[in-house]
């Protein structure tokens, strides 16, 4: 597995996931790692080269320096992925709520990196300014409370798959989300969460504290905002409004989806994705 280093003193991991063909970058959703998206590049292997890599806090990257989660370096850690491959621009690029948000802003930060995106309910409002940080955040509220230690990877598996909204997720995904987001804790057999609930927290904490909706004028290339039919995060009116501000922007609305559609339903998204990108 390389890392990959940032400008910030950040040391990144990096996944290739396989396949051939132009390029497919992947990025993840809060909380998870640049596995998660196994499933889905499992079934683009034909038409891309898929890889993925684990932002800053989460899966076997570092934590933020200084624990700062401001999302522009979430964008800083895919621009250094590109760049120490290397990867030539333009590429294509995937990203769920995070991971949309994060190429969003890596783009505008630096036109022309992207030939095209795909995004599943990037996080952002439509509003002109960011949000302040508010400590008073119910997701962060859960990232704090959530389970770290299990004695093992099958009672991990086990707890995440009897609850919502893990119950929902393809069993290929959850087992990927398993298998590389947990660490071996003890020779007992004991593991723990790689992505601390700390570091989640701050994460959802800063989520709306970046301009990228600001900047939606300024991306140039095509974007395919999509969004799940069932999703109780960044419903149709949000997607839609994201991707009218975009100069190219094409809204798409998943039948079934909620929020964590890209684990859901790992084929109808690459479907998505092949038709948008390919």
């Amino acid at each position: 597995m390389p890392r990959v280093a940032t400008p910030d003193g950040n040391a990144v991991a990096v996944h290739d996931l396989g396949g051939d063909g132009p390029t497919l970058l992947l990025a993840h959703a809060t909380g998870f790692h640049g596995h998660v998206w196994d499933p889905v590049a499992s079934r683009l292997k034909d038409r891309f080269h898929c890889w993925s890599f684990d932002e800053r806090g989460h899966g076997d990257s570092d934590a933020a320096p200084g624990d700062d989660y401001d999302w522009q370096g979430f964008a800083t850690d895919a621009l250094a992925v590109i760049d120490g491959l290397p990867l030539e621009p333009p590429l294509v690029a995937a990203g769920h709520s995070c991971g949309g948000a994060l190429l969003l802003l890596a783009e505008q930060r630096r036109p022309g990196t992207f030939a095209a995106l795909w995004t599943f309910e990037p996080v952002m409002i439509p509003t002109e300014m960011p949000l302040p940080v508010s400590g008073d955040n119910p997701l962060a509220a859960g990232a704090r409370r959530r389970r770290a230690e299990f004695p093992s990877k099958q009672a991990a598996f086990d707890n995440f798959a009897g609850k919502p909204p893990f119950d929902r997720l393809h069993p290929d995904a959850l087992w990927a989300y398993v298998d590389h987001g947990f660490a071996l804790e003890d020779a007992d057999g004991t593991v723990r969460l790689k992505c601390e609930p700390e570091n989640e927290a701050r994460t959802y904490e800063m989520g709306m504290g970046h301009n990228a909706y600001g900047h939606l004028p300024e991306v140039a290339c095509p974007v395919t905002v999509a969004c799940g039919e069932r999703t109780d995060a960044f419903p149709e009116p949000v997607i839609r409004a994201i991707a009218e501000r975009l100069p190219r922007g094409t809204a798409e609305v998943m039948p079934g989806l909620s929020h964590f559609g890209p684990l859901e339903d790992p084929a109808a998204v690459a479907a998505s994705i092949g038709r948008a990108l390919g």
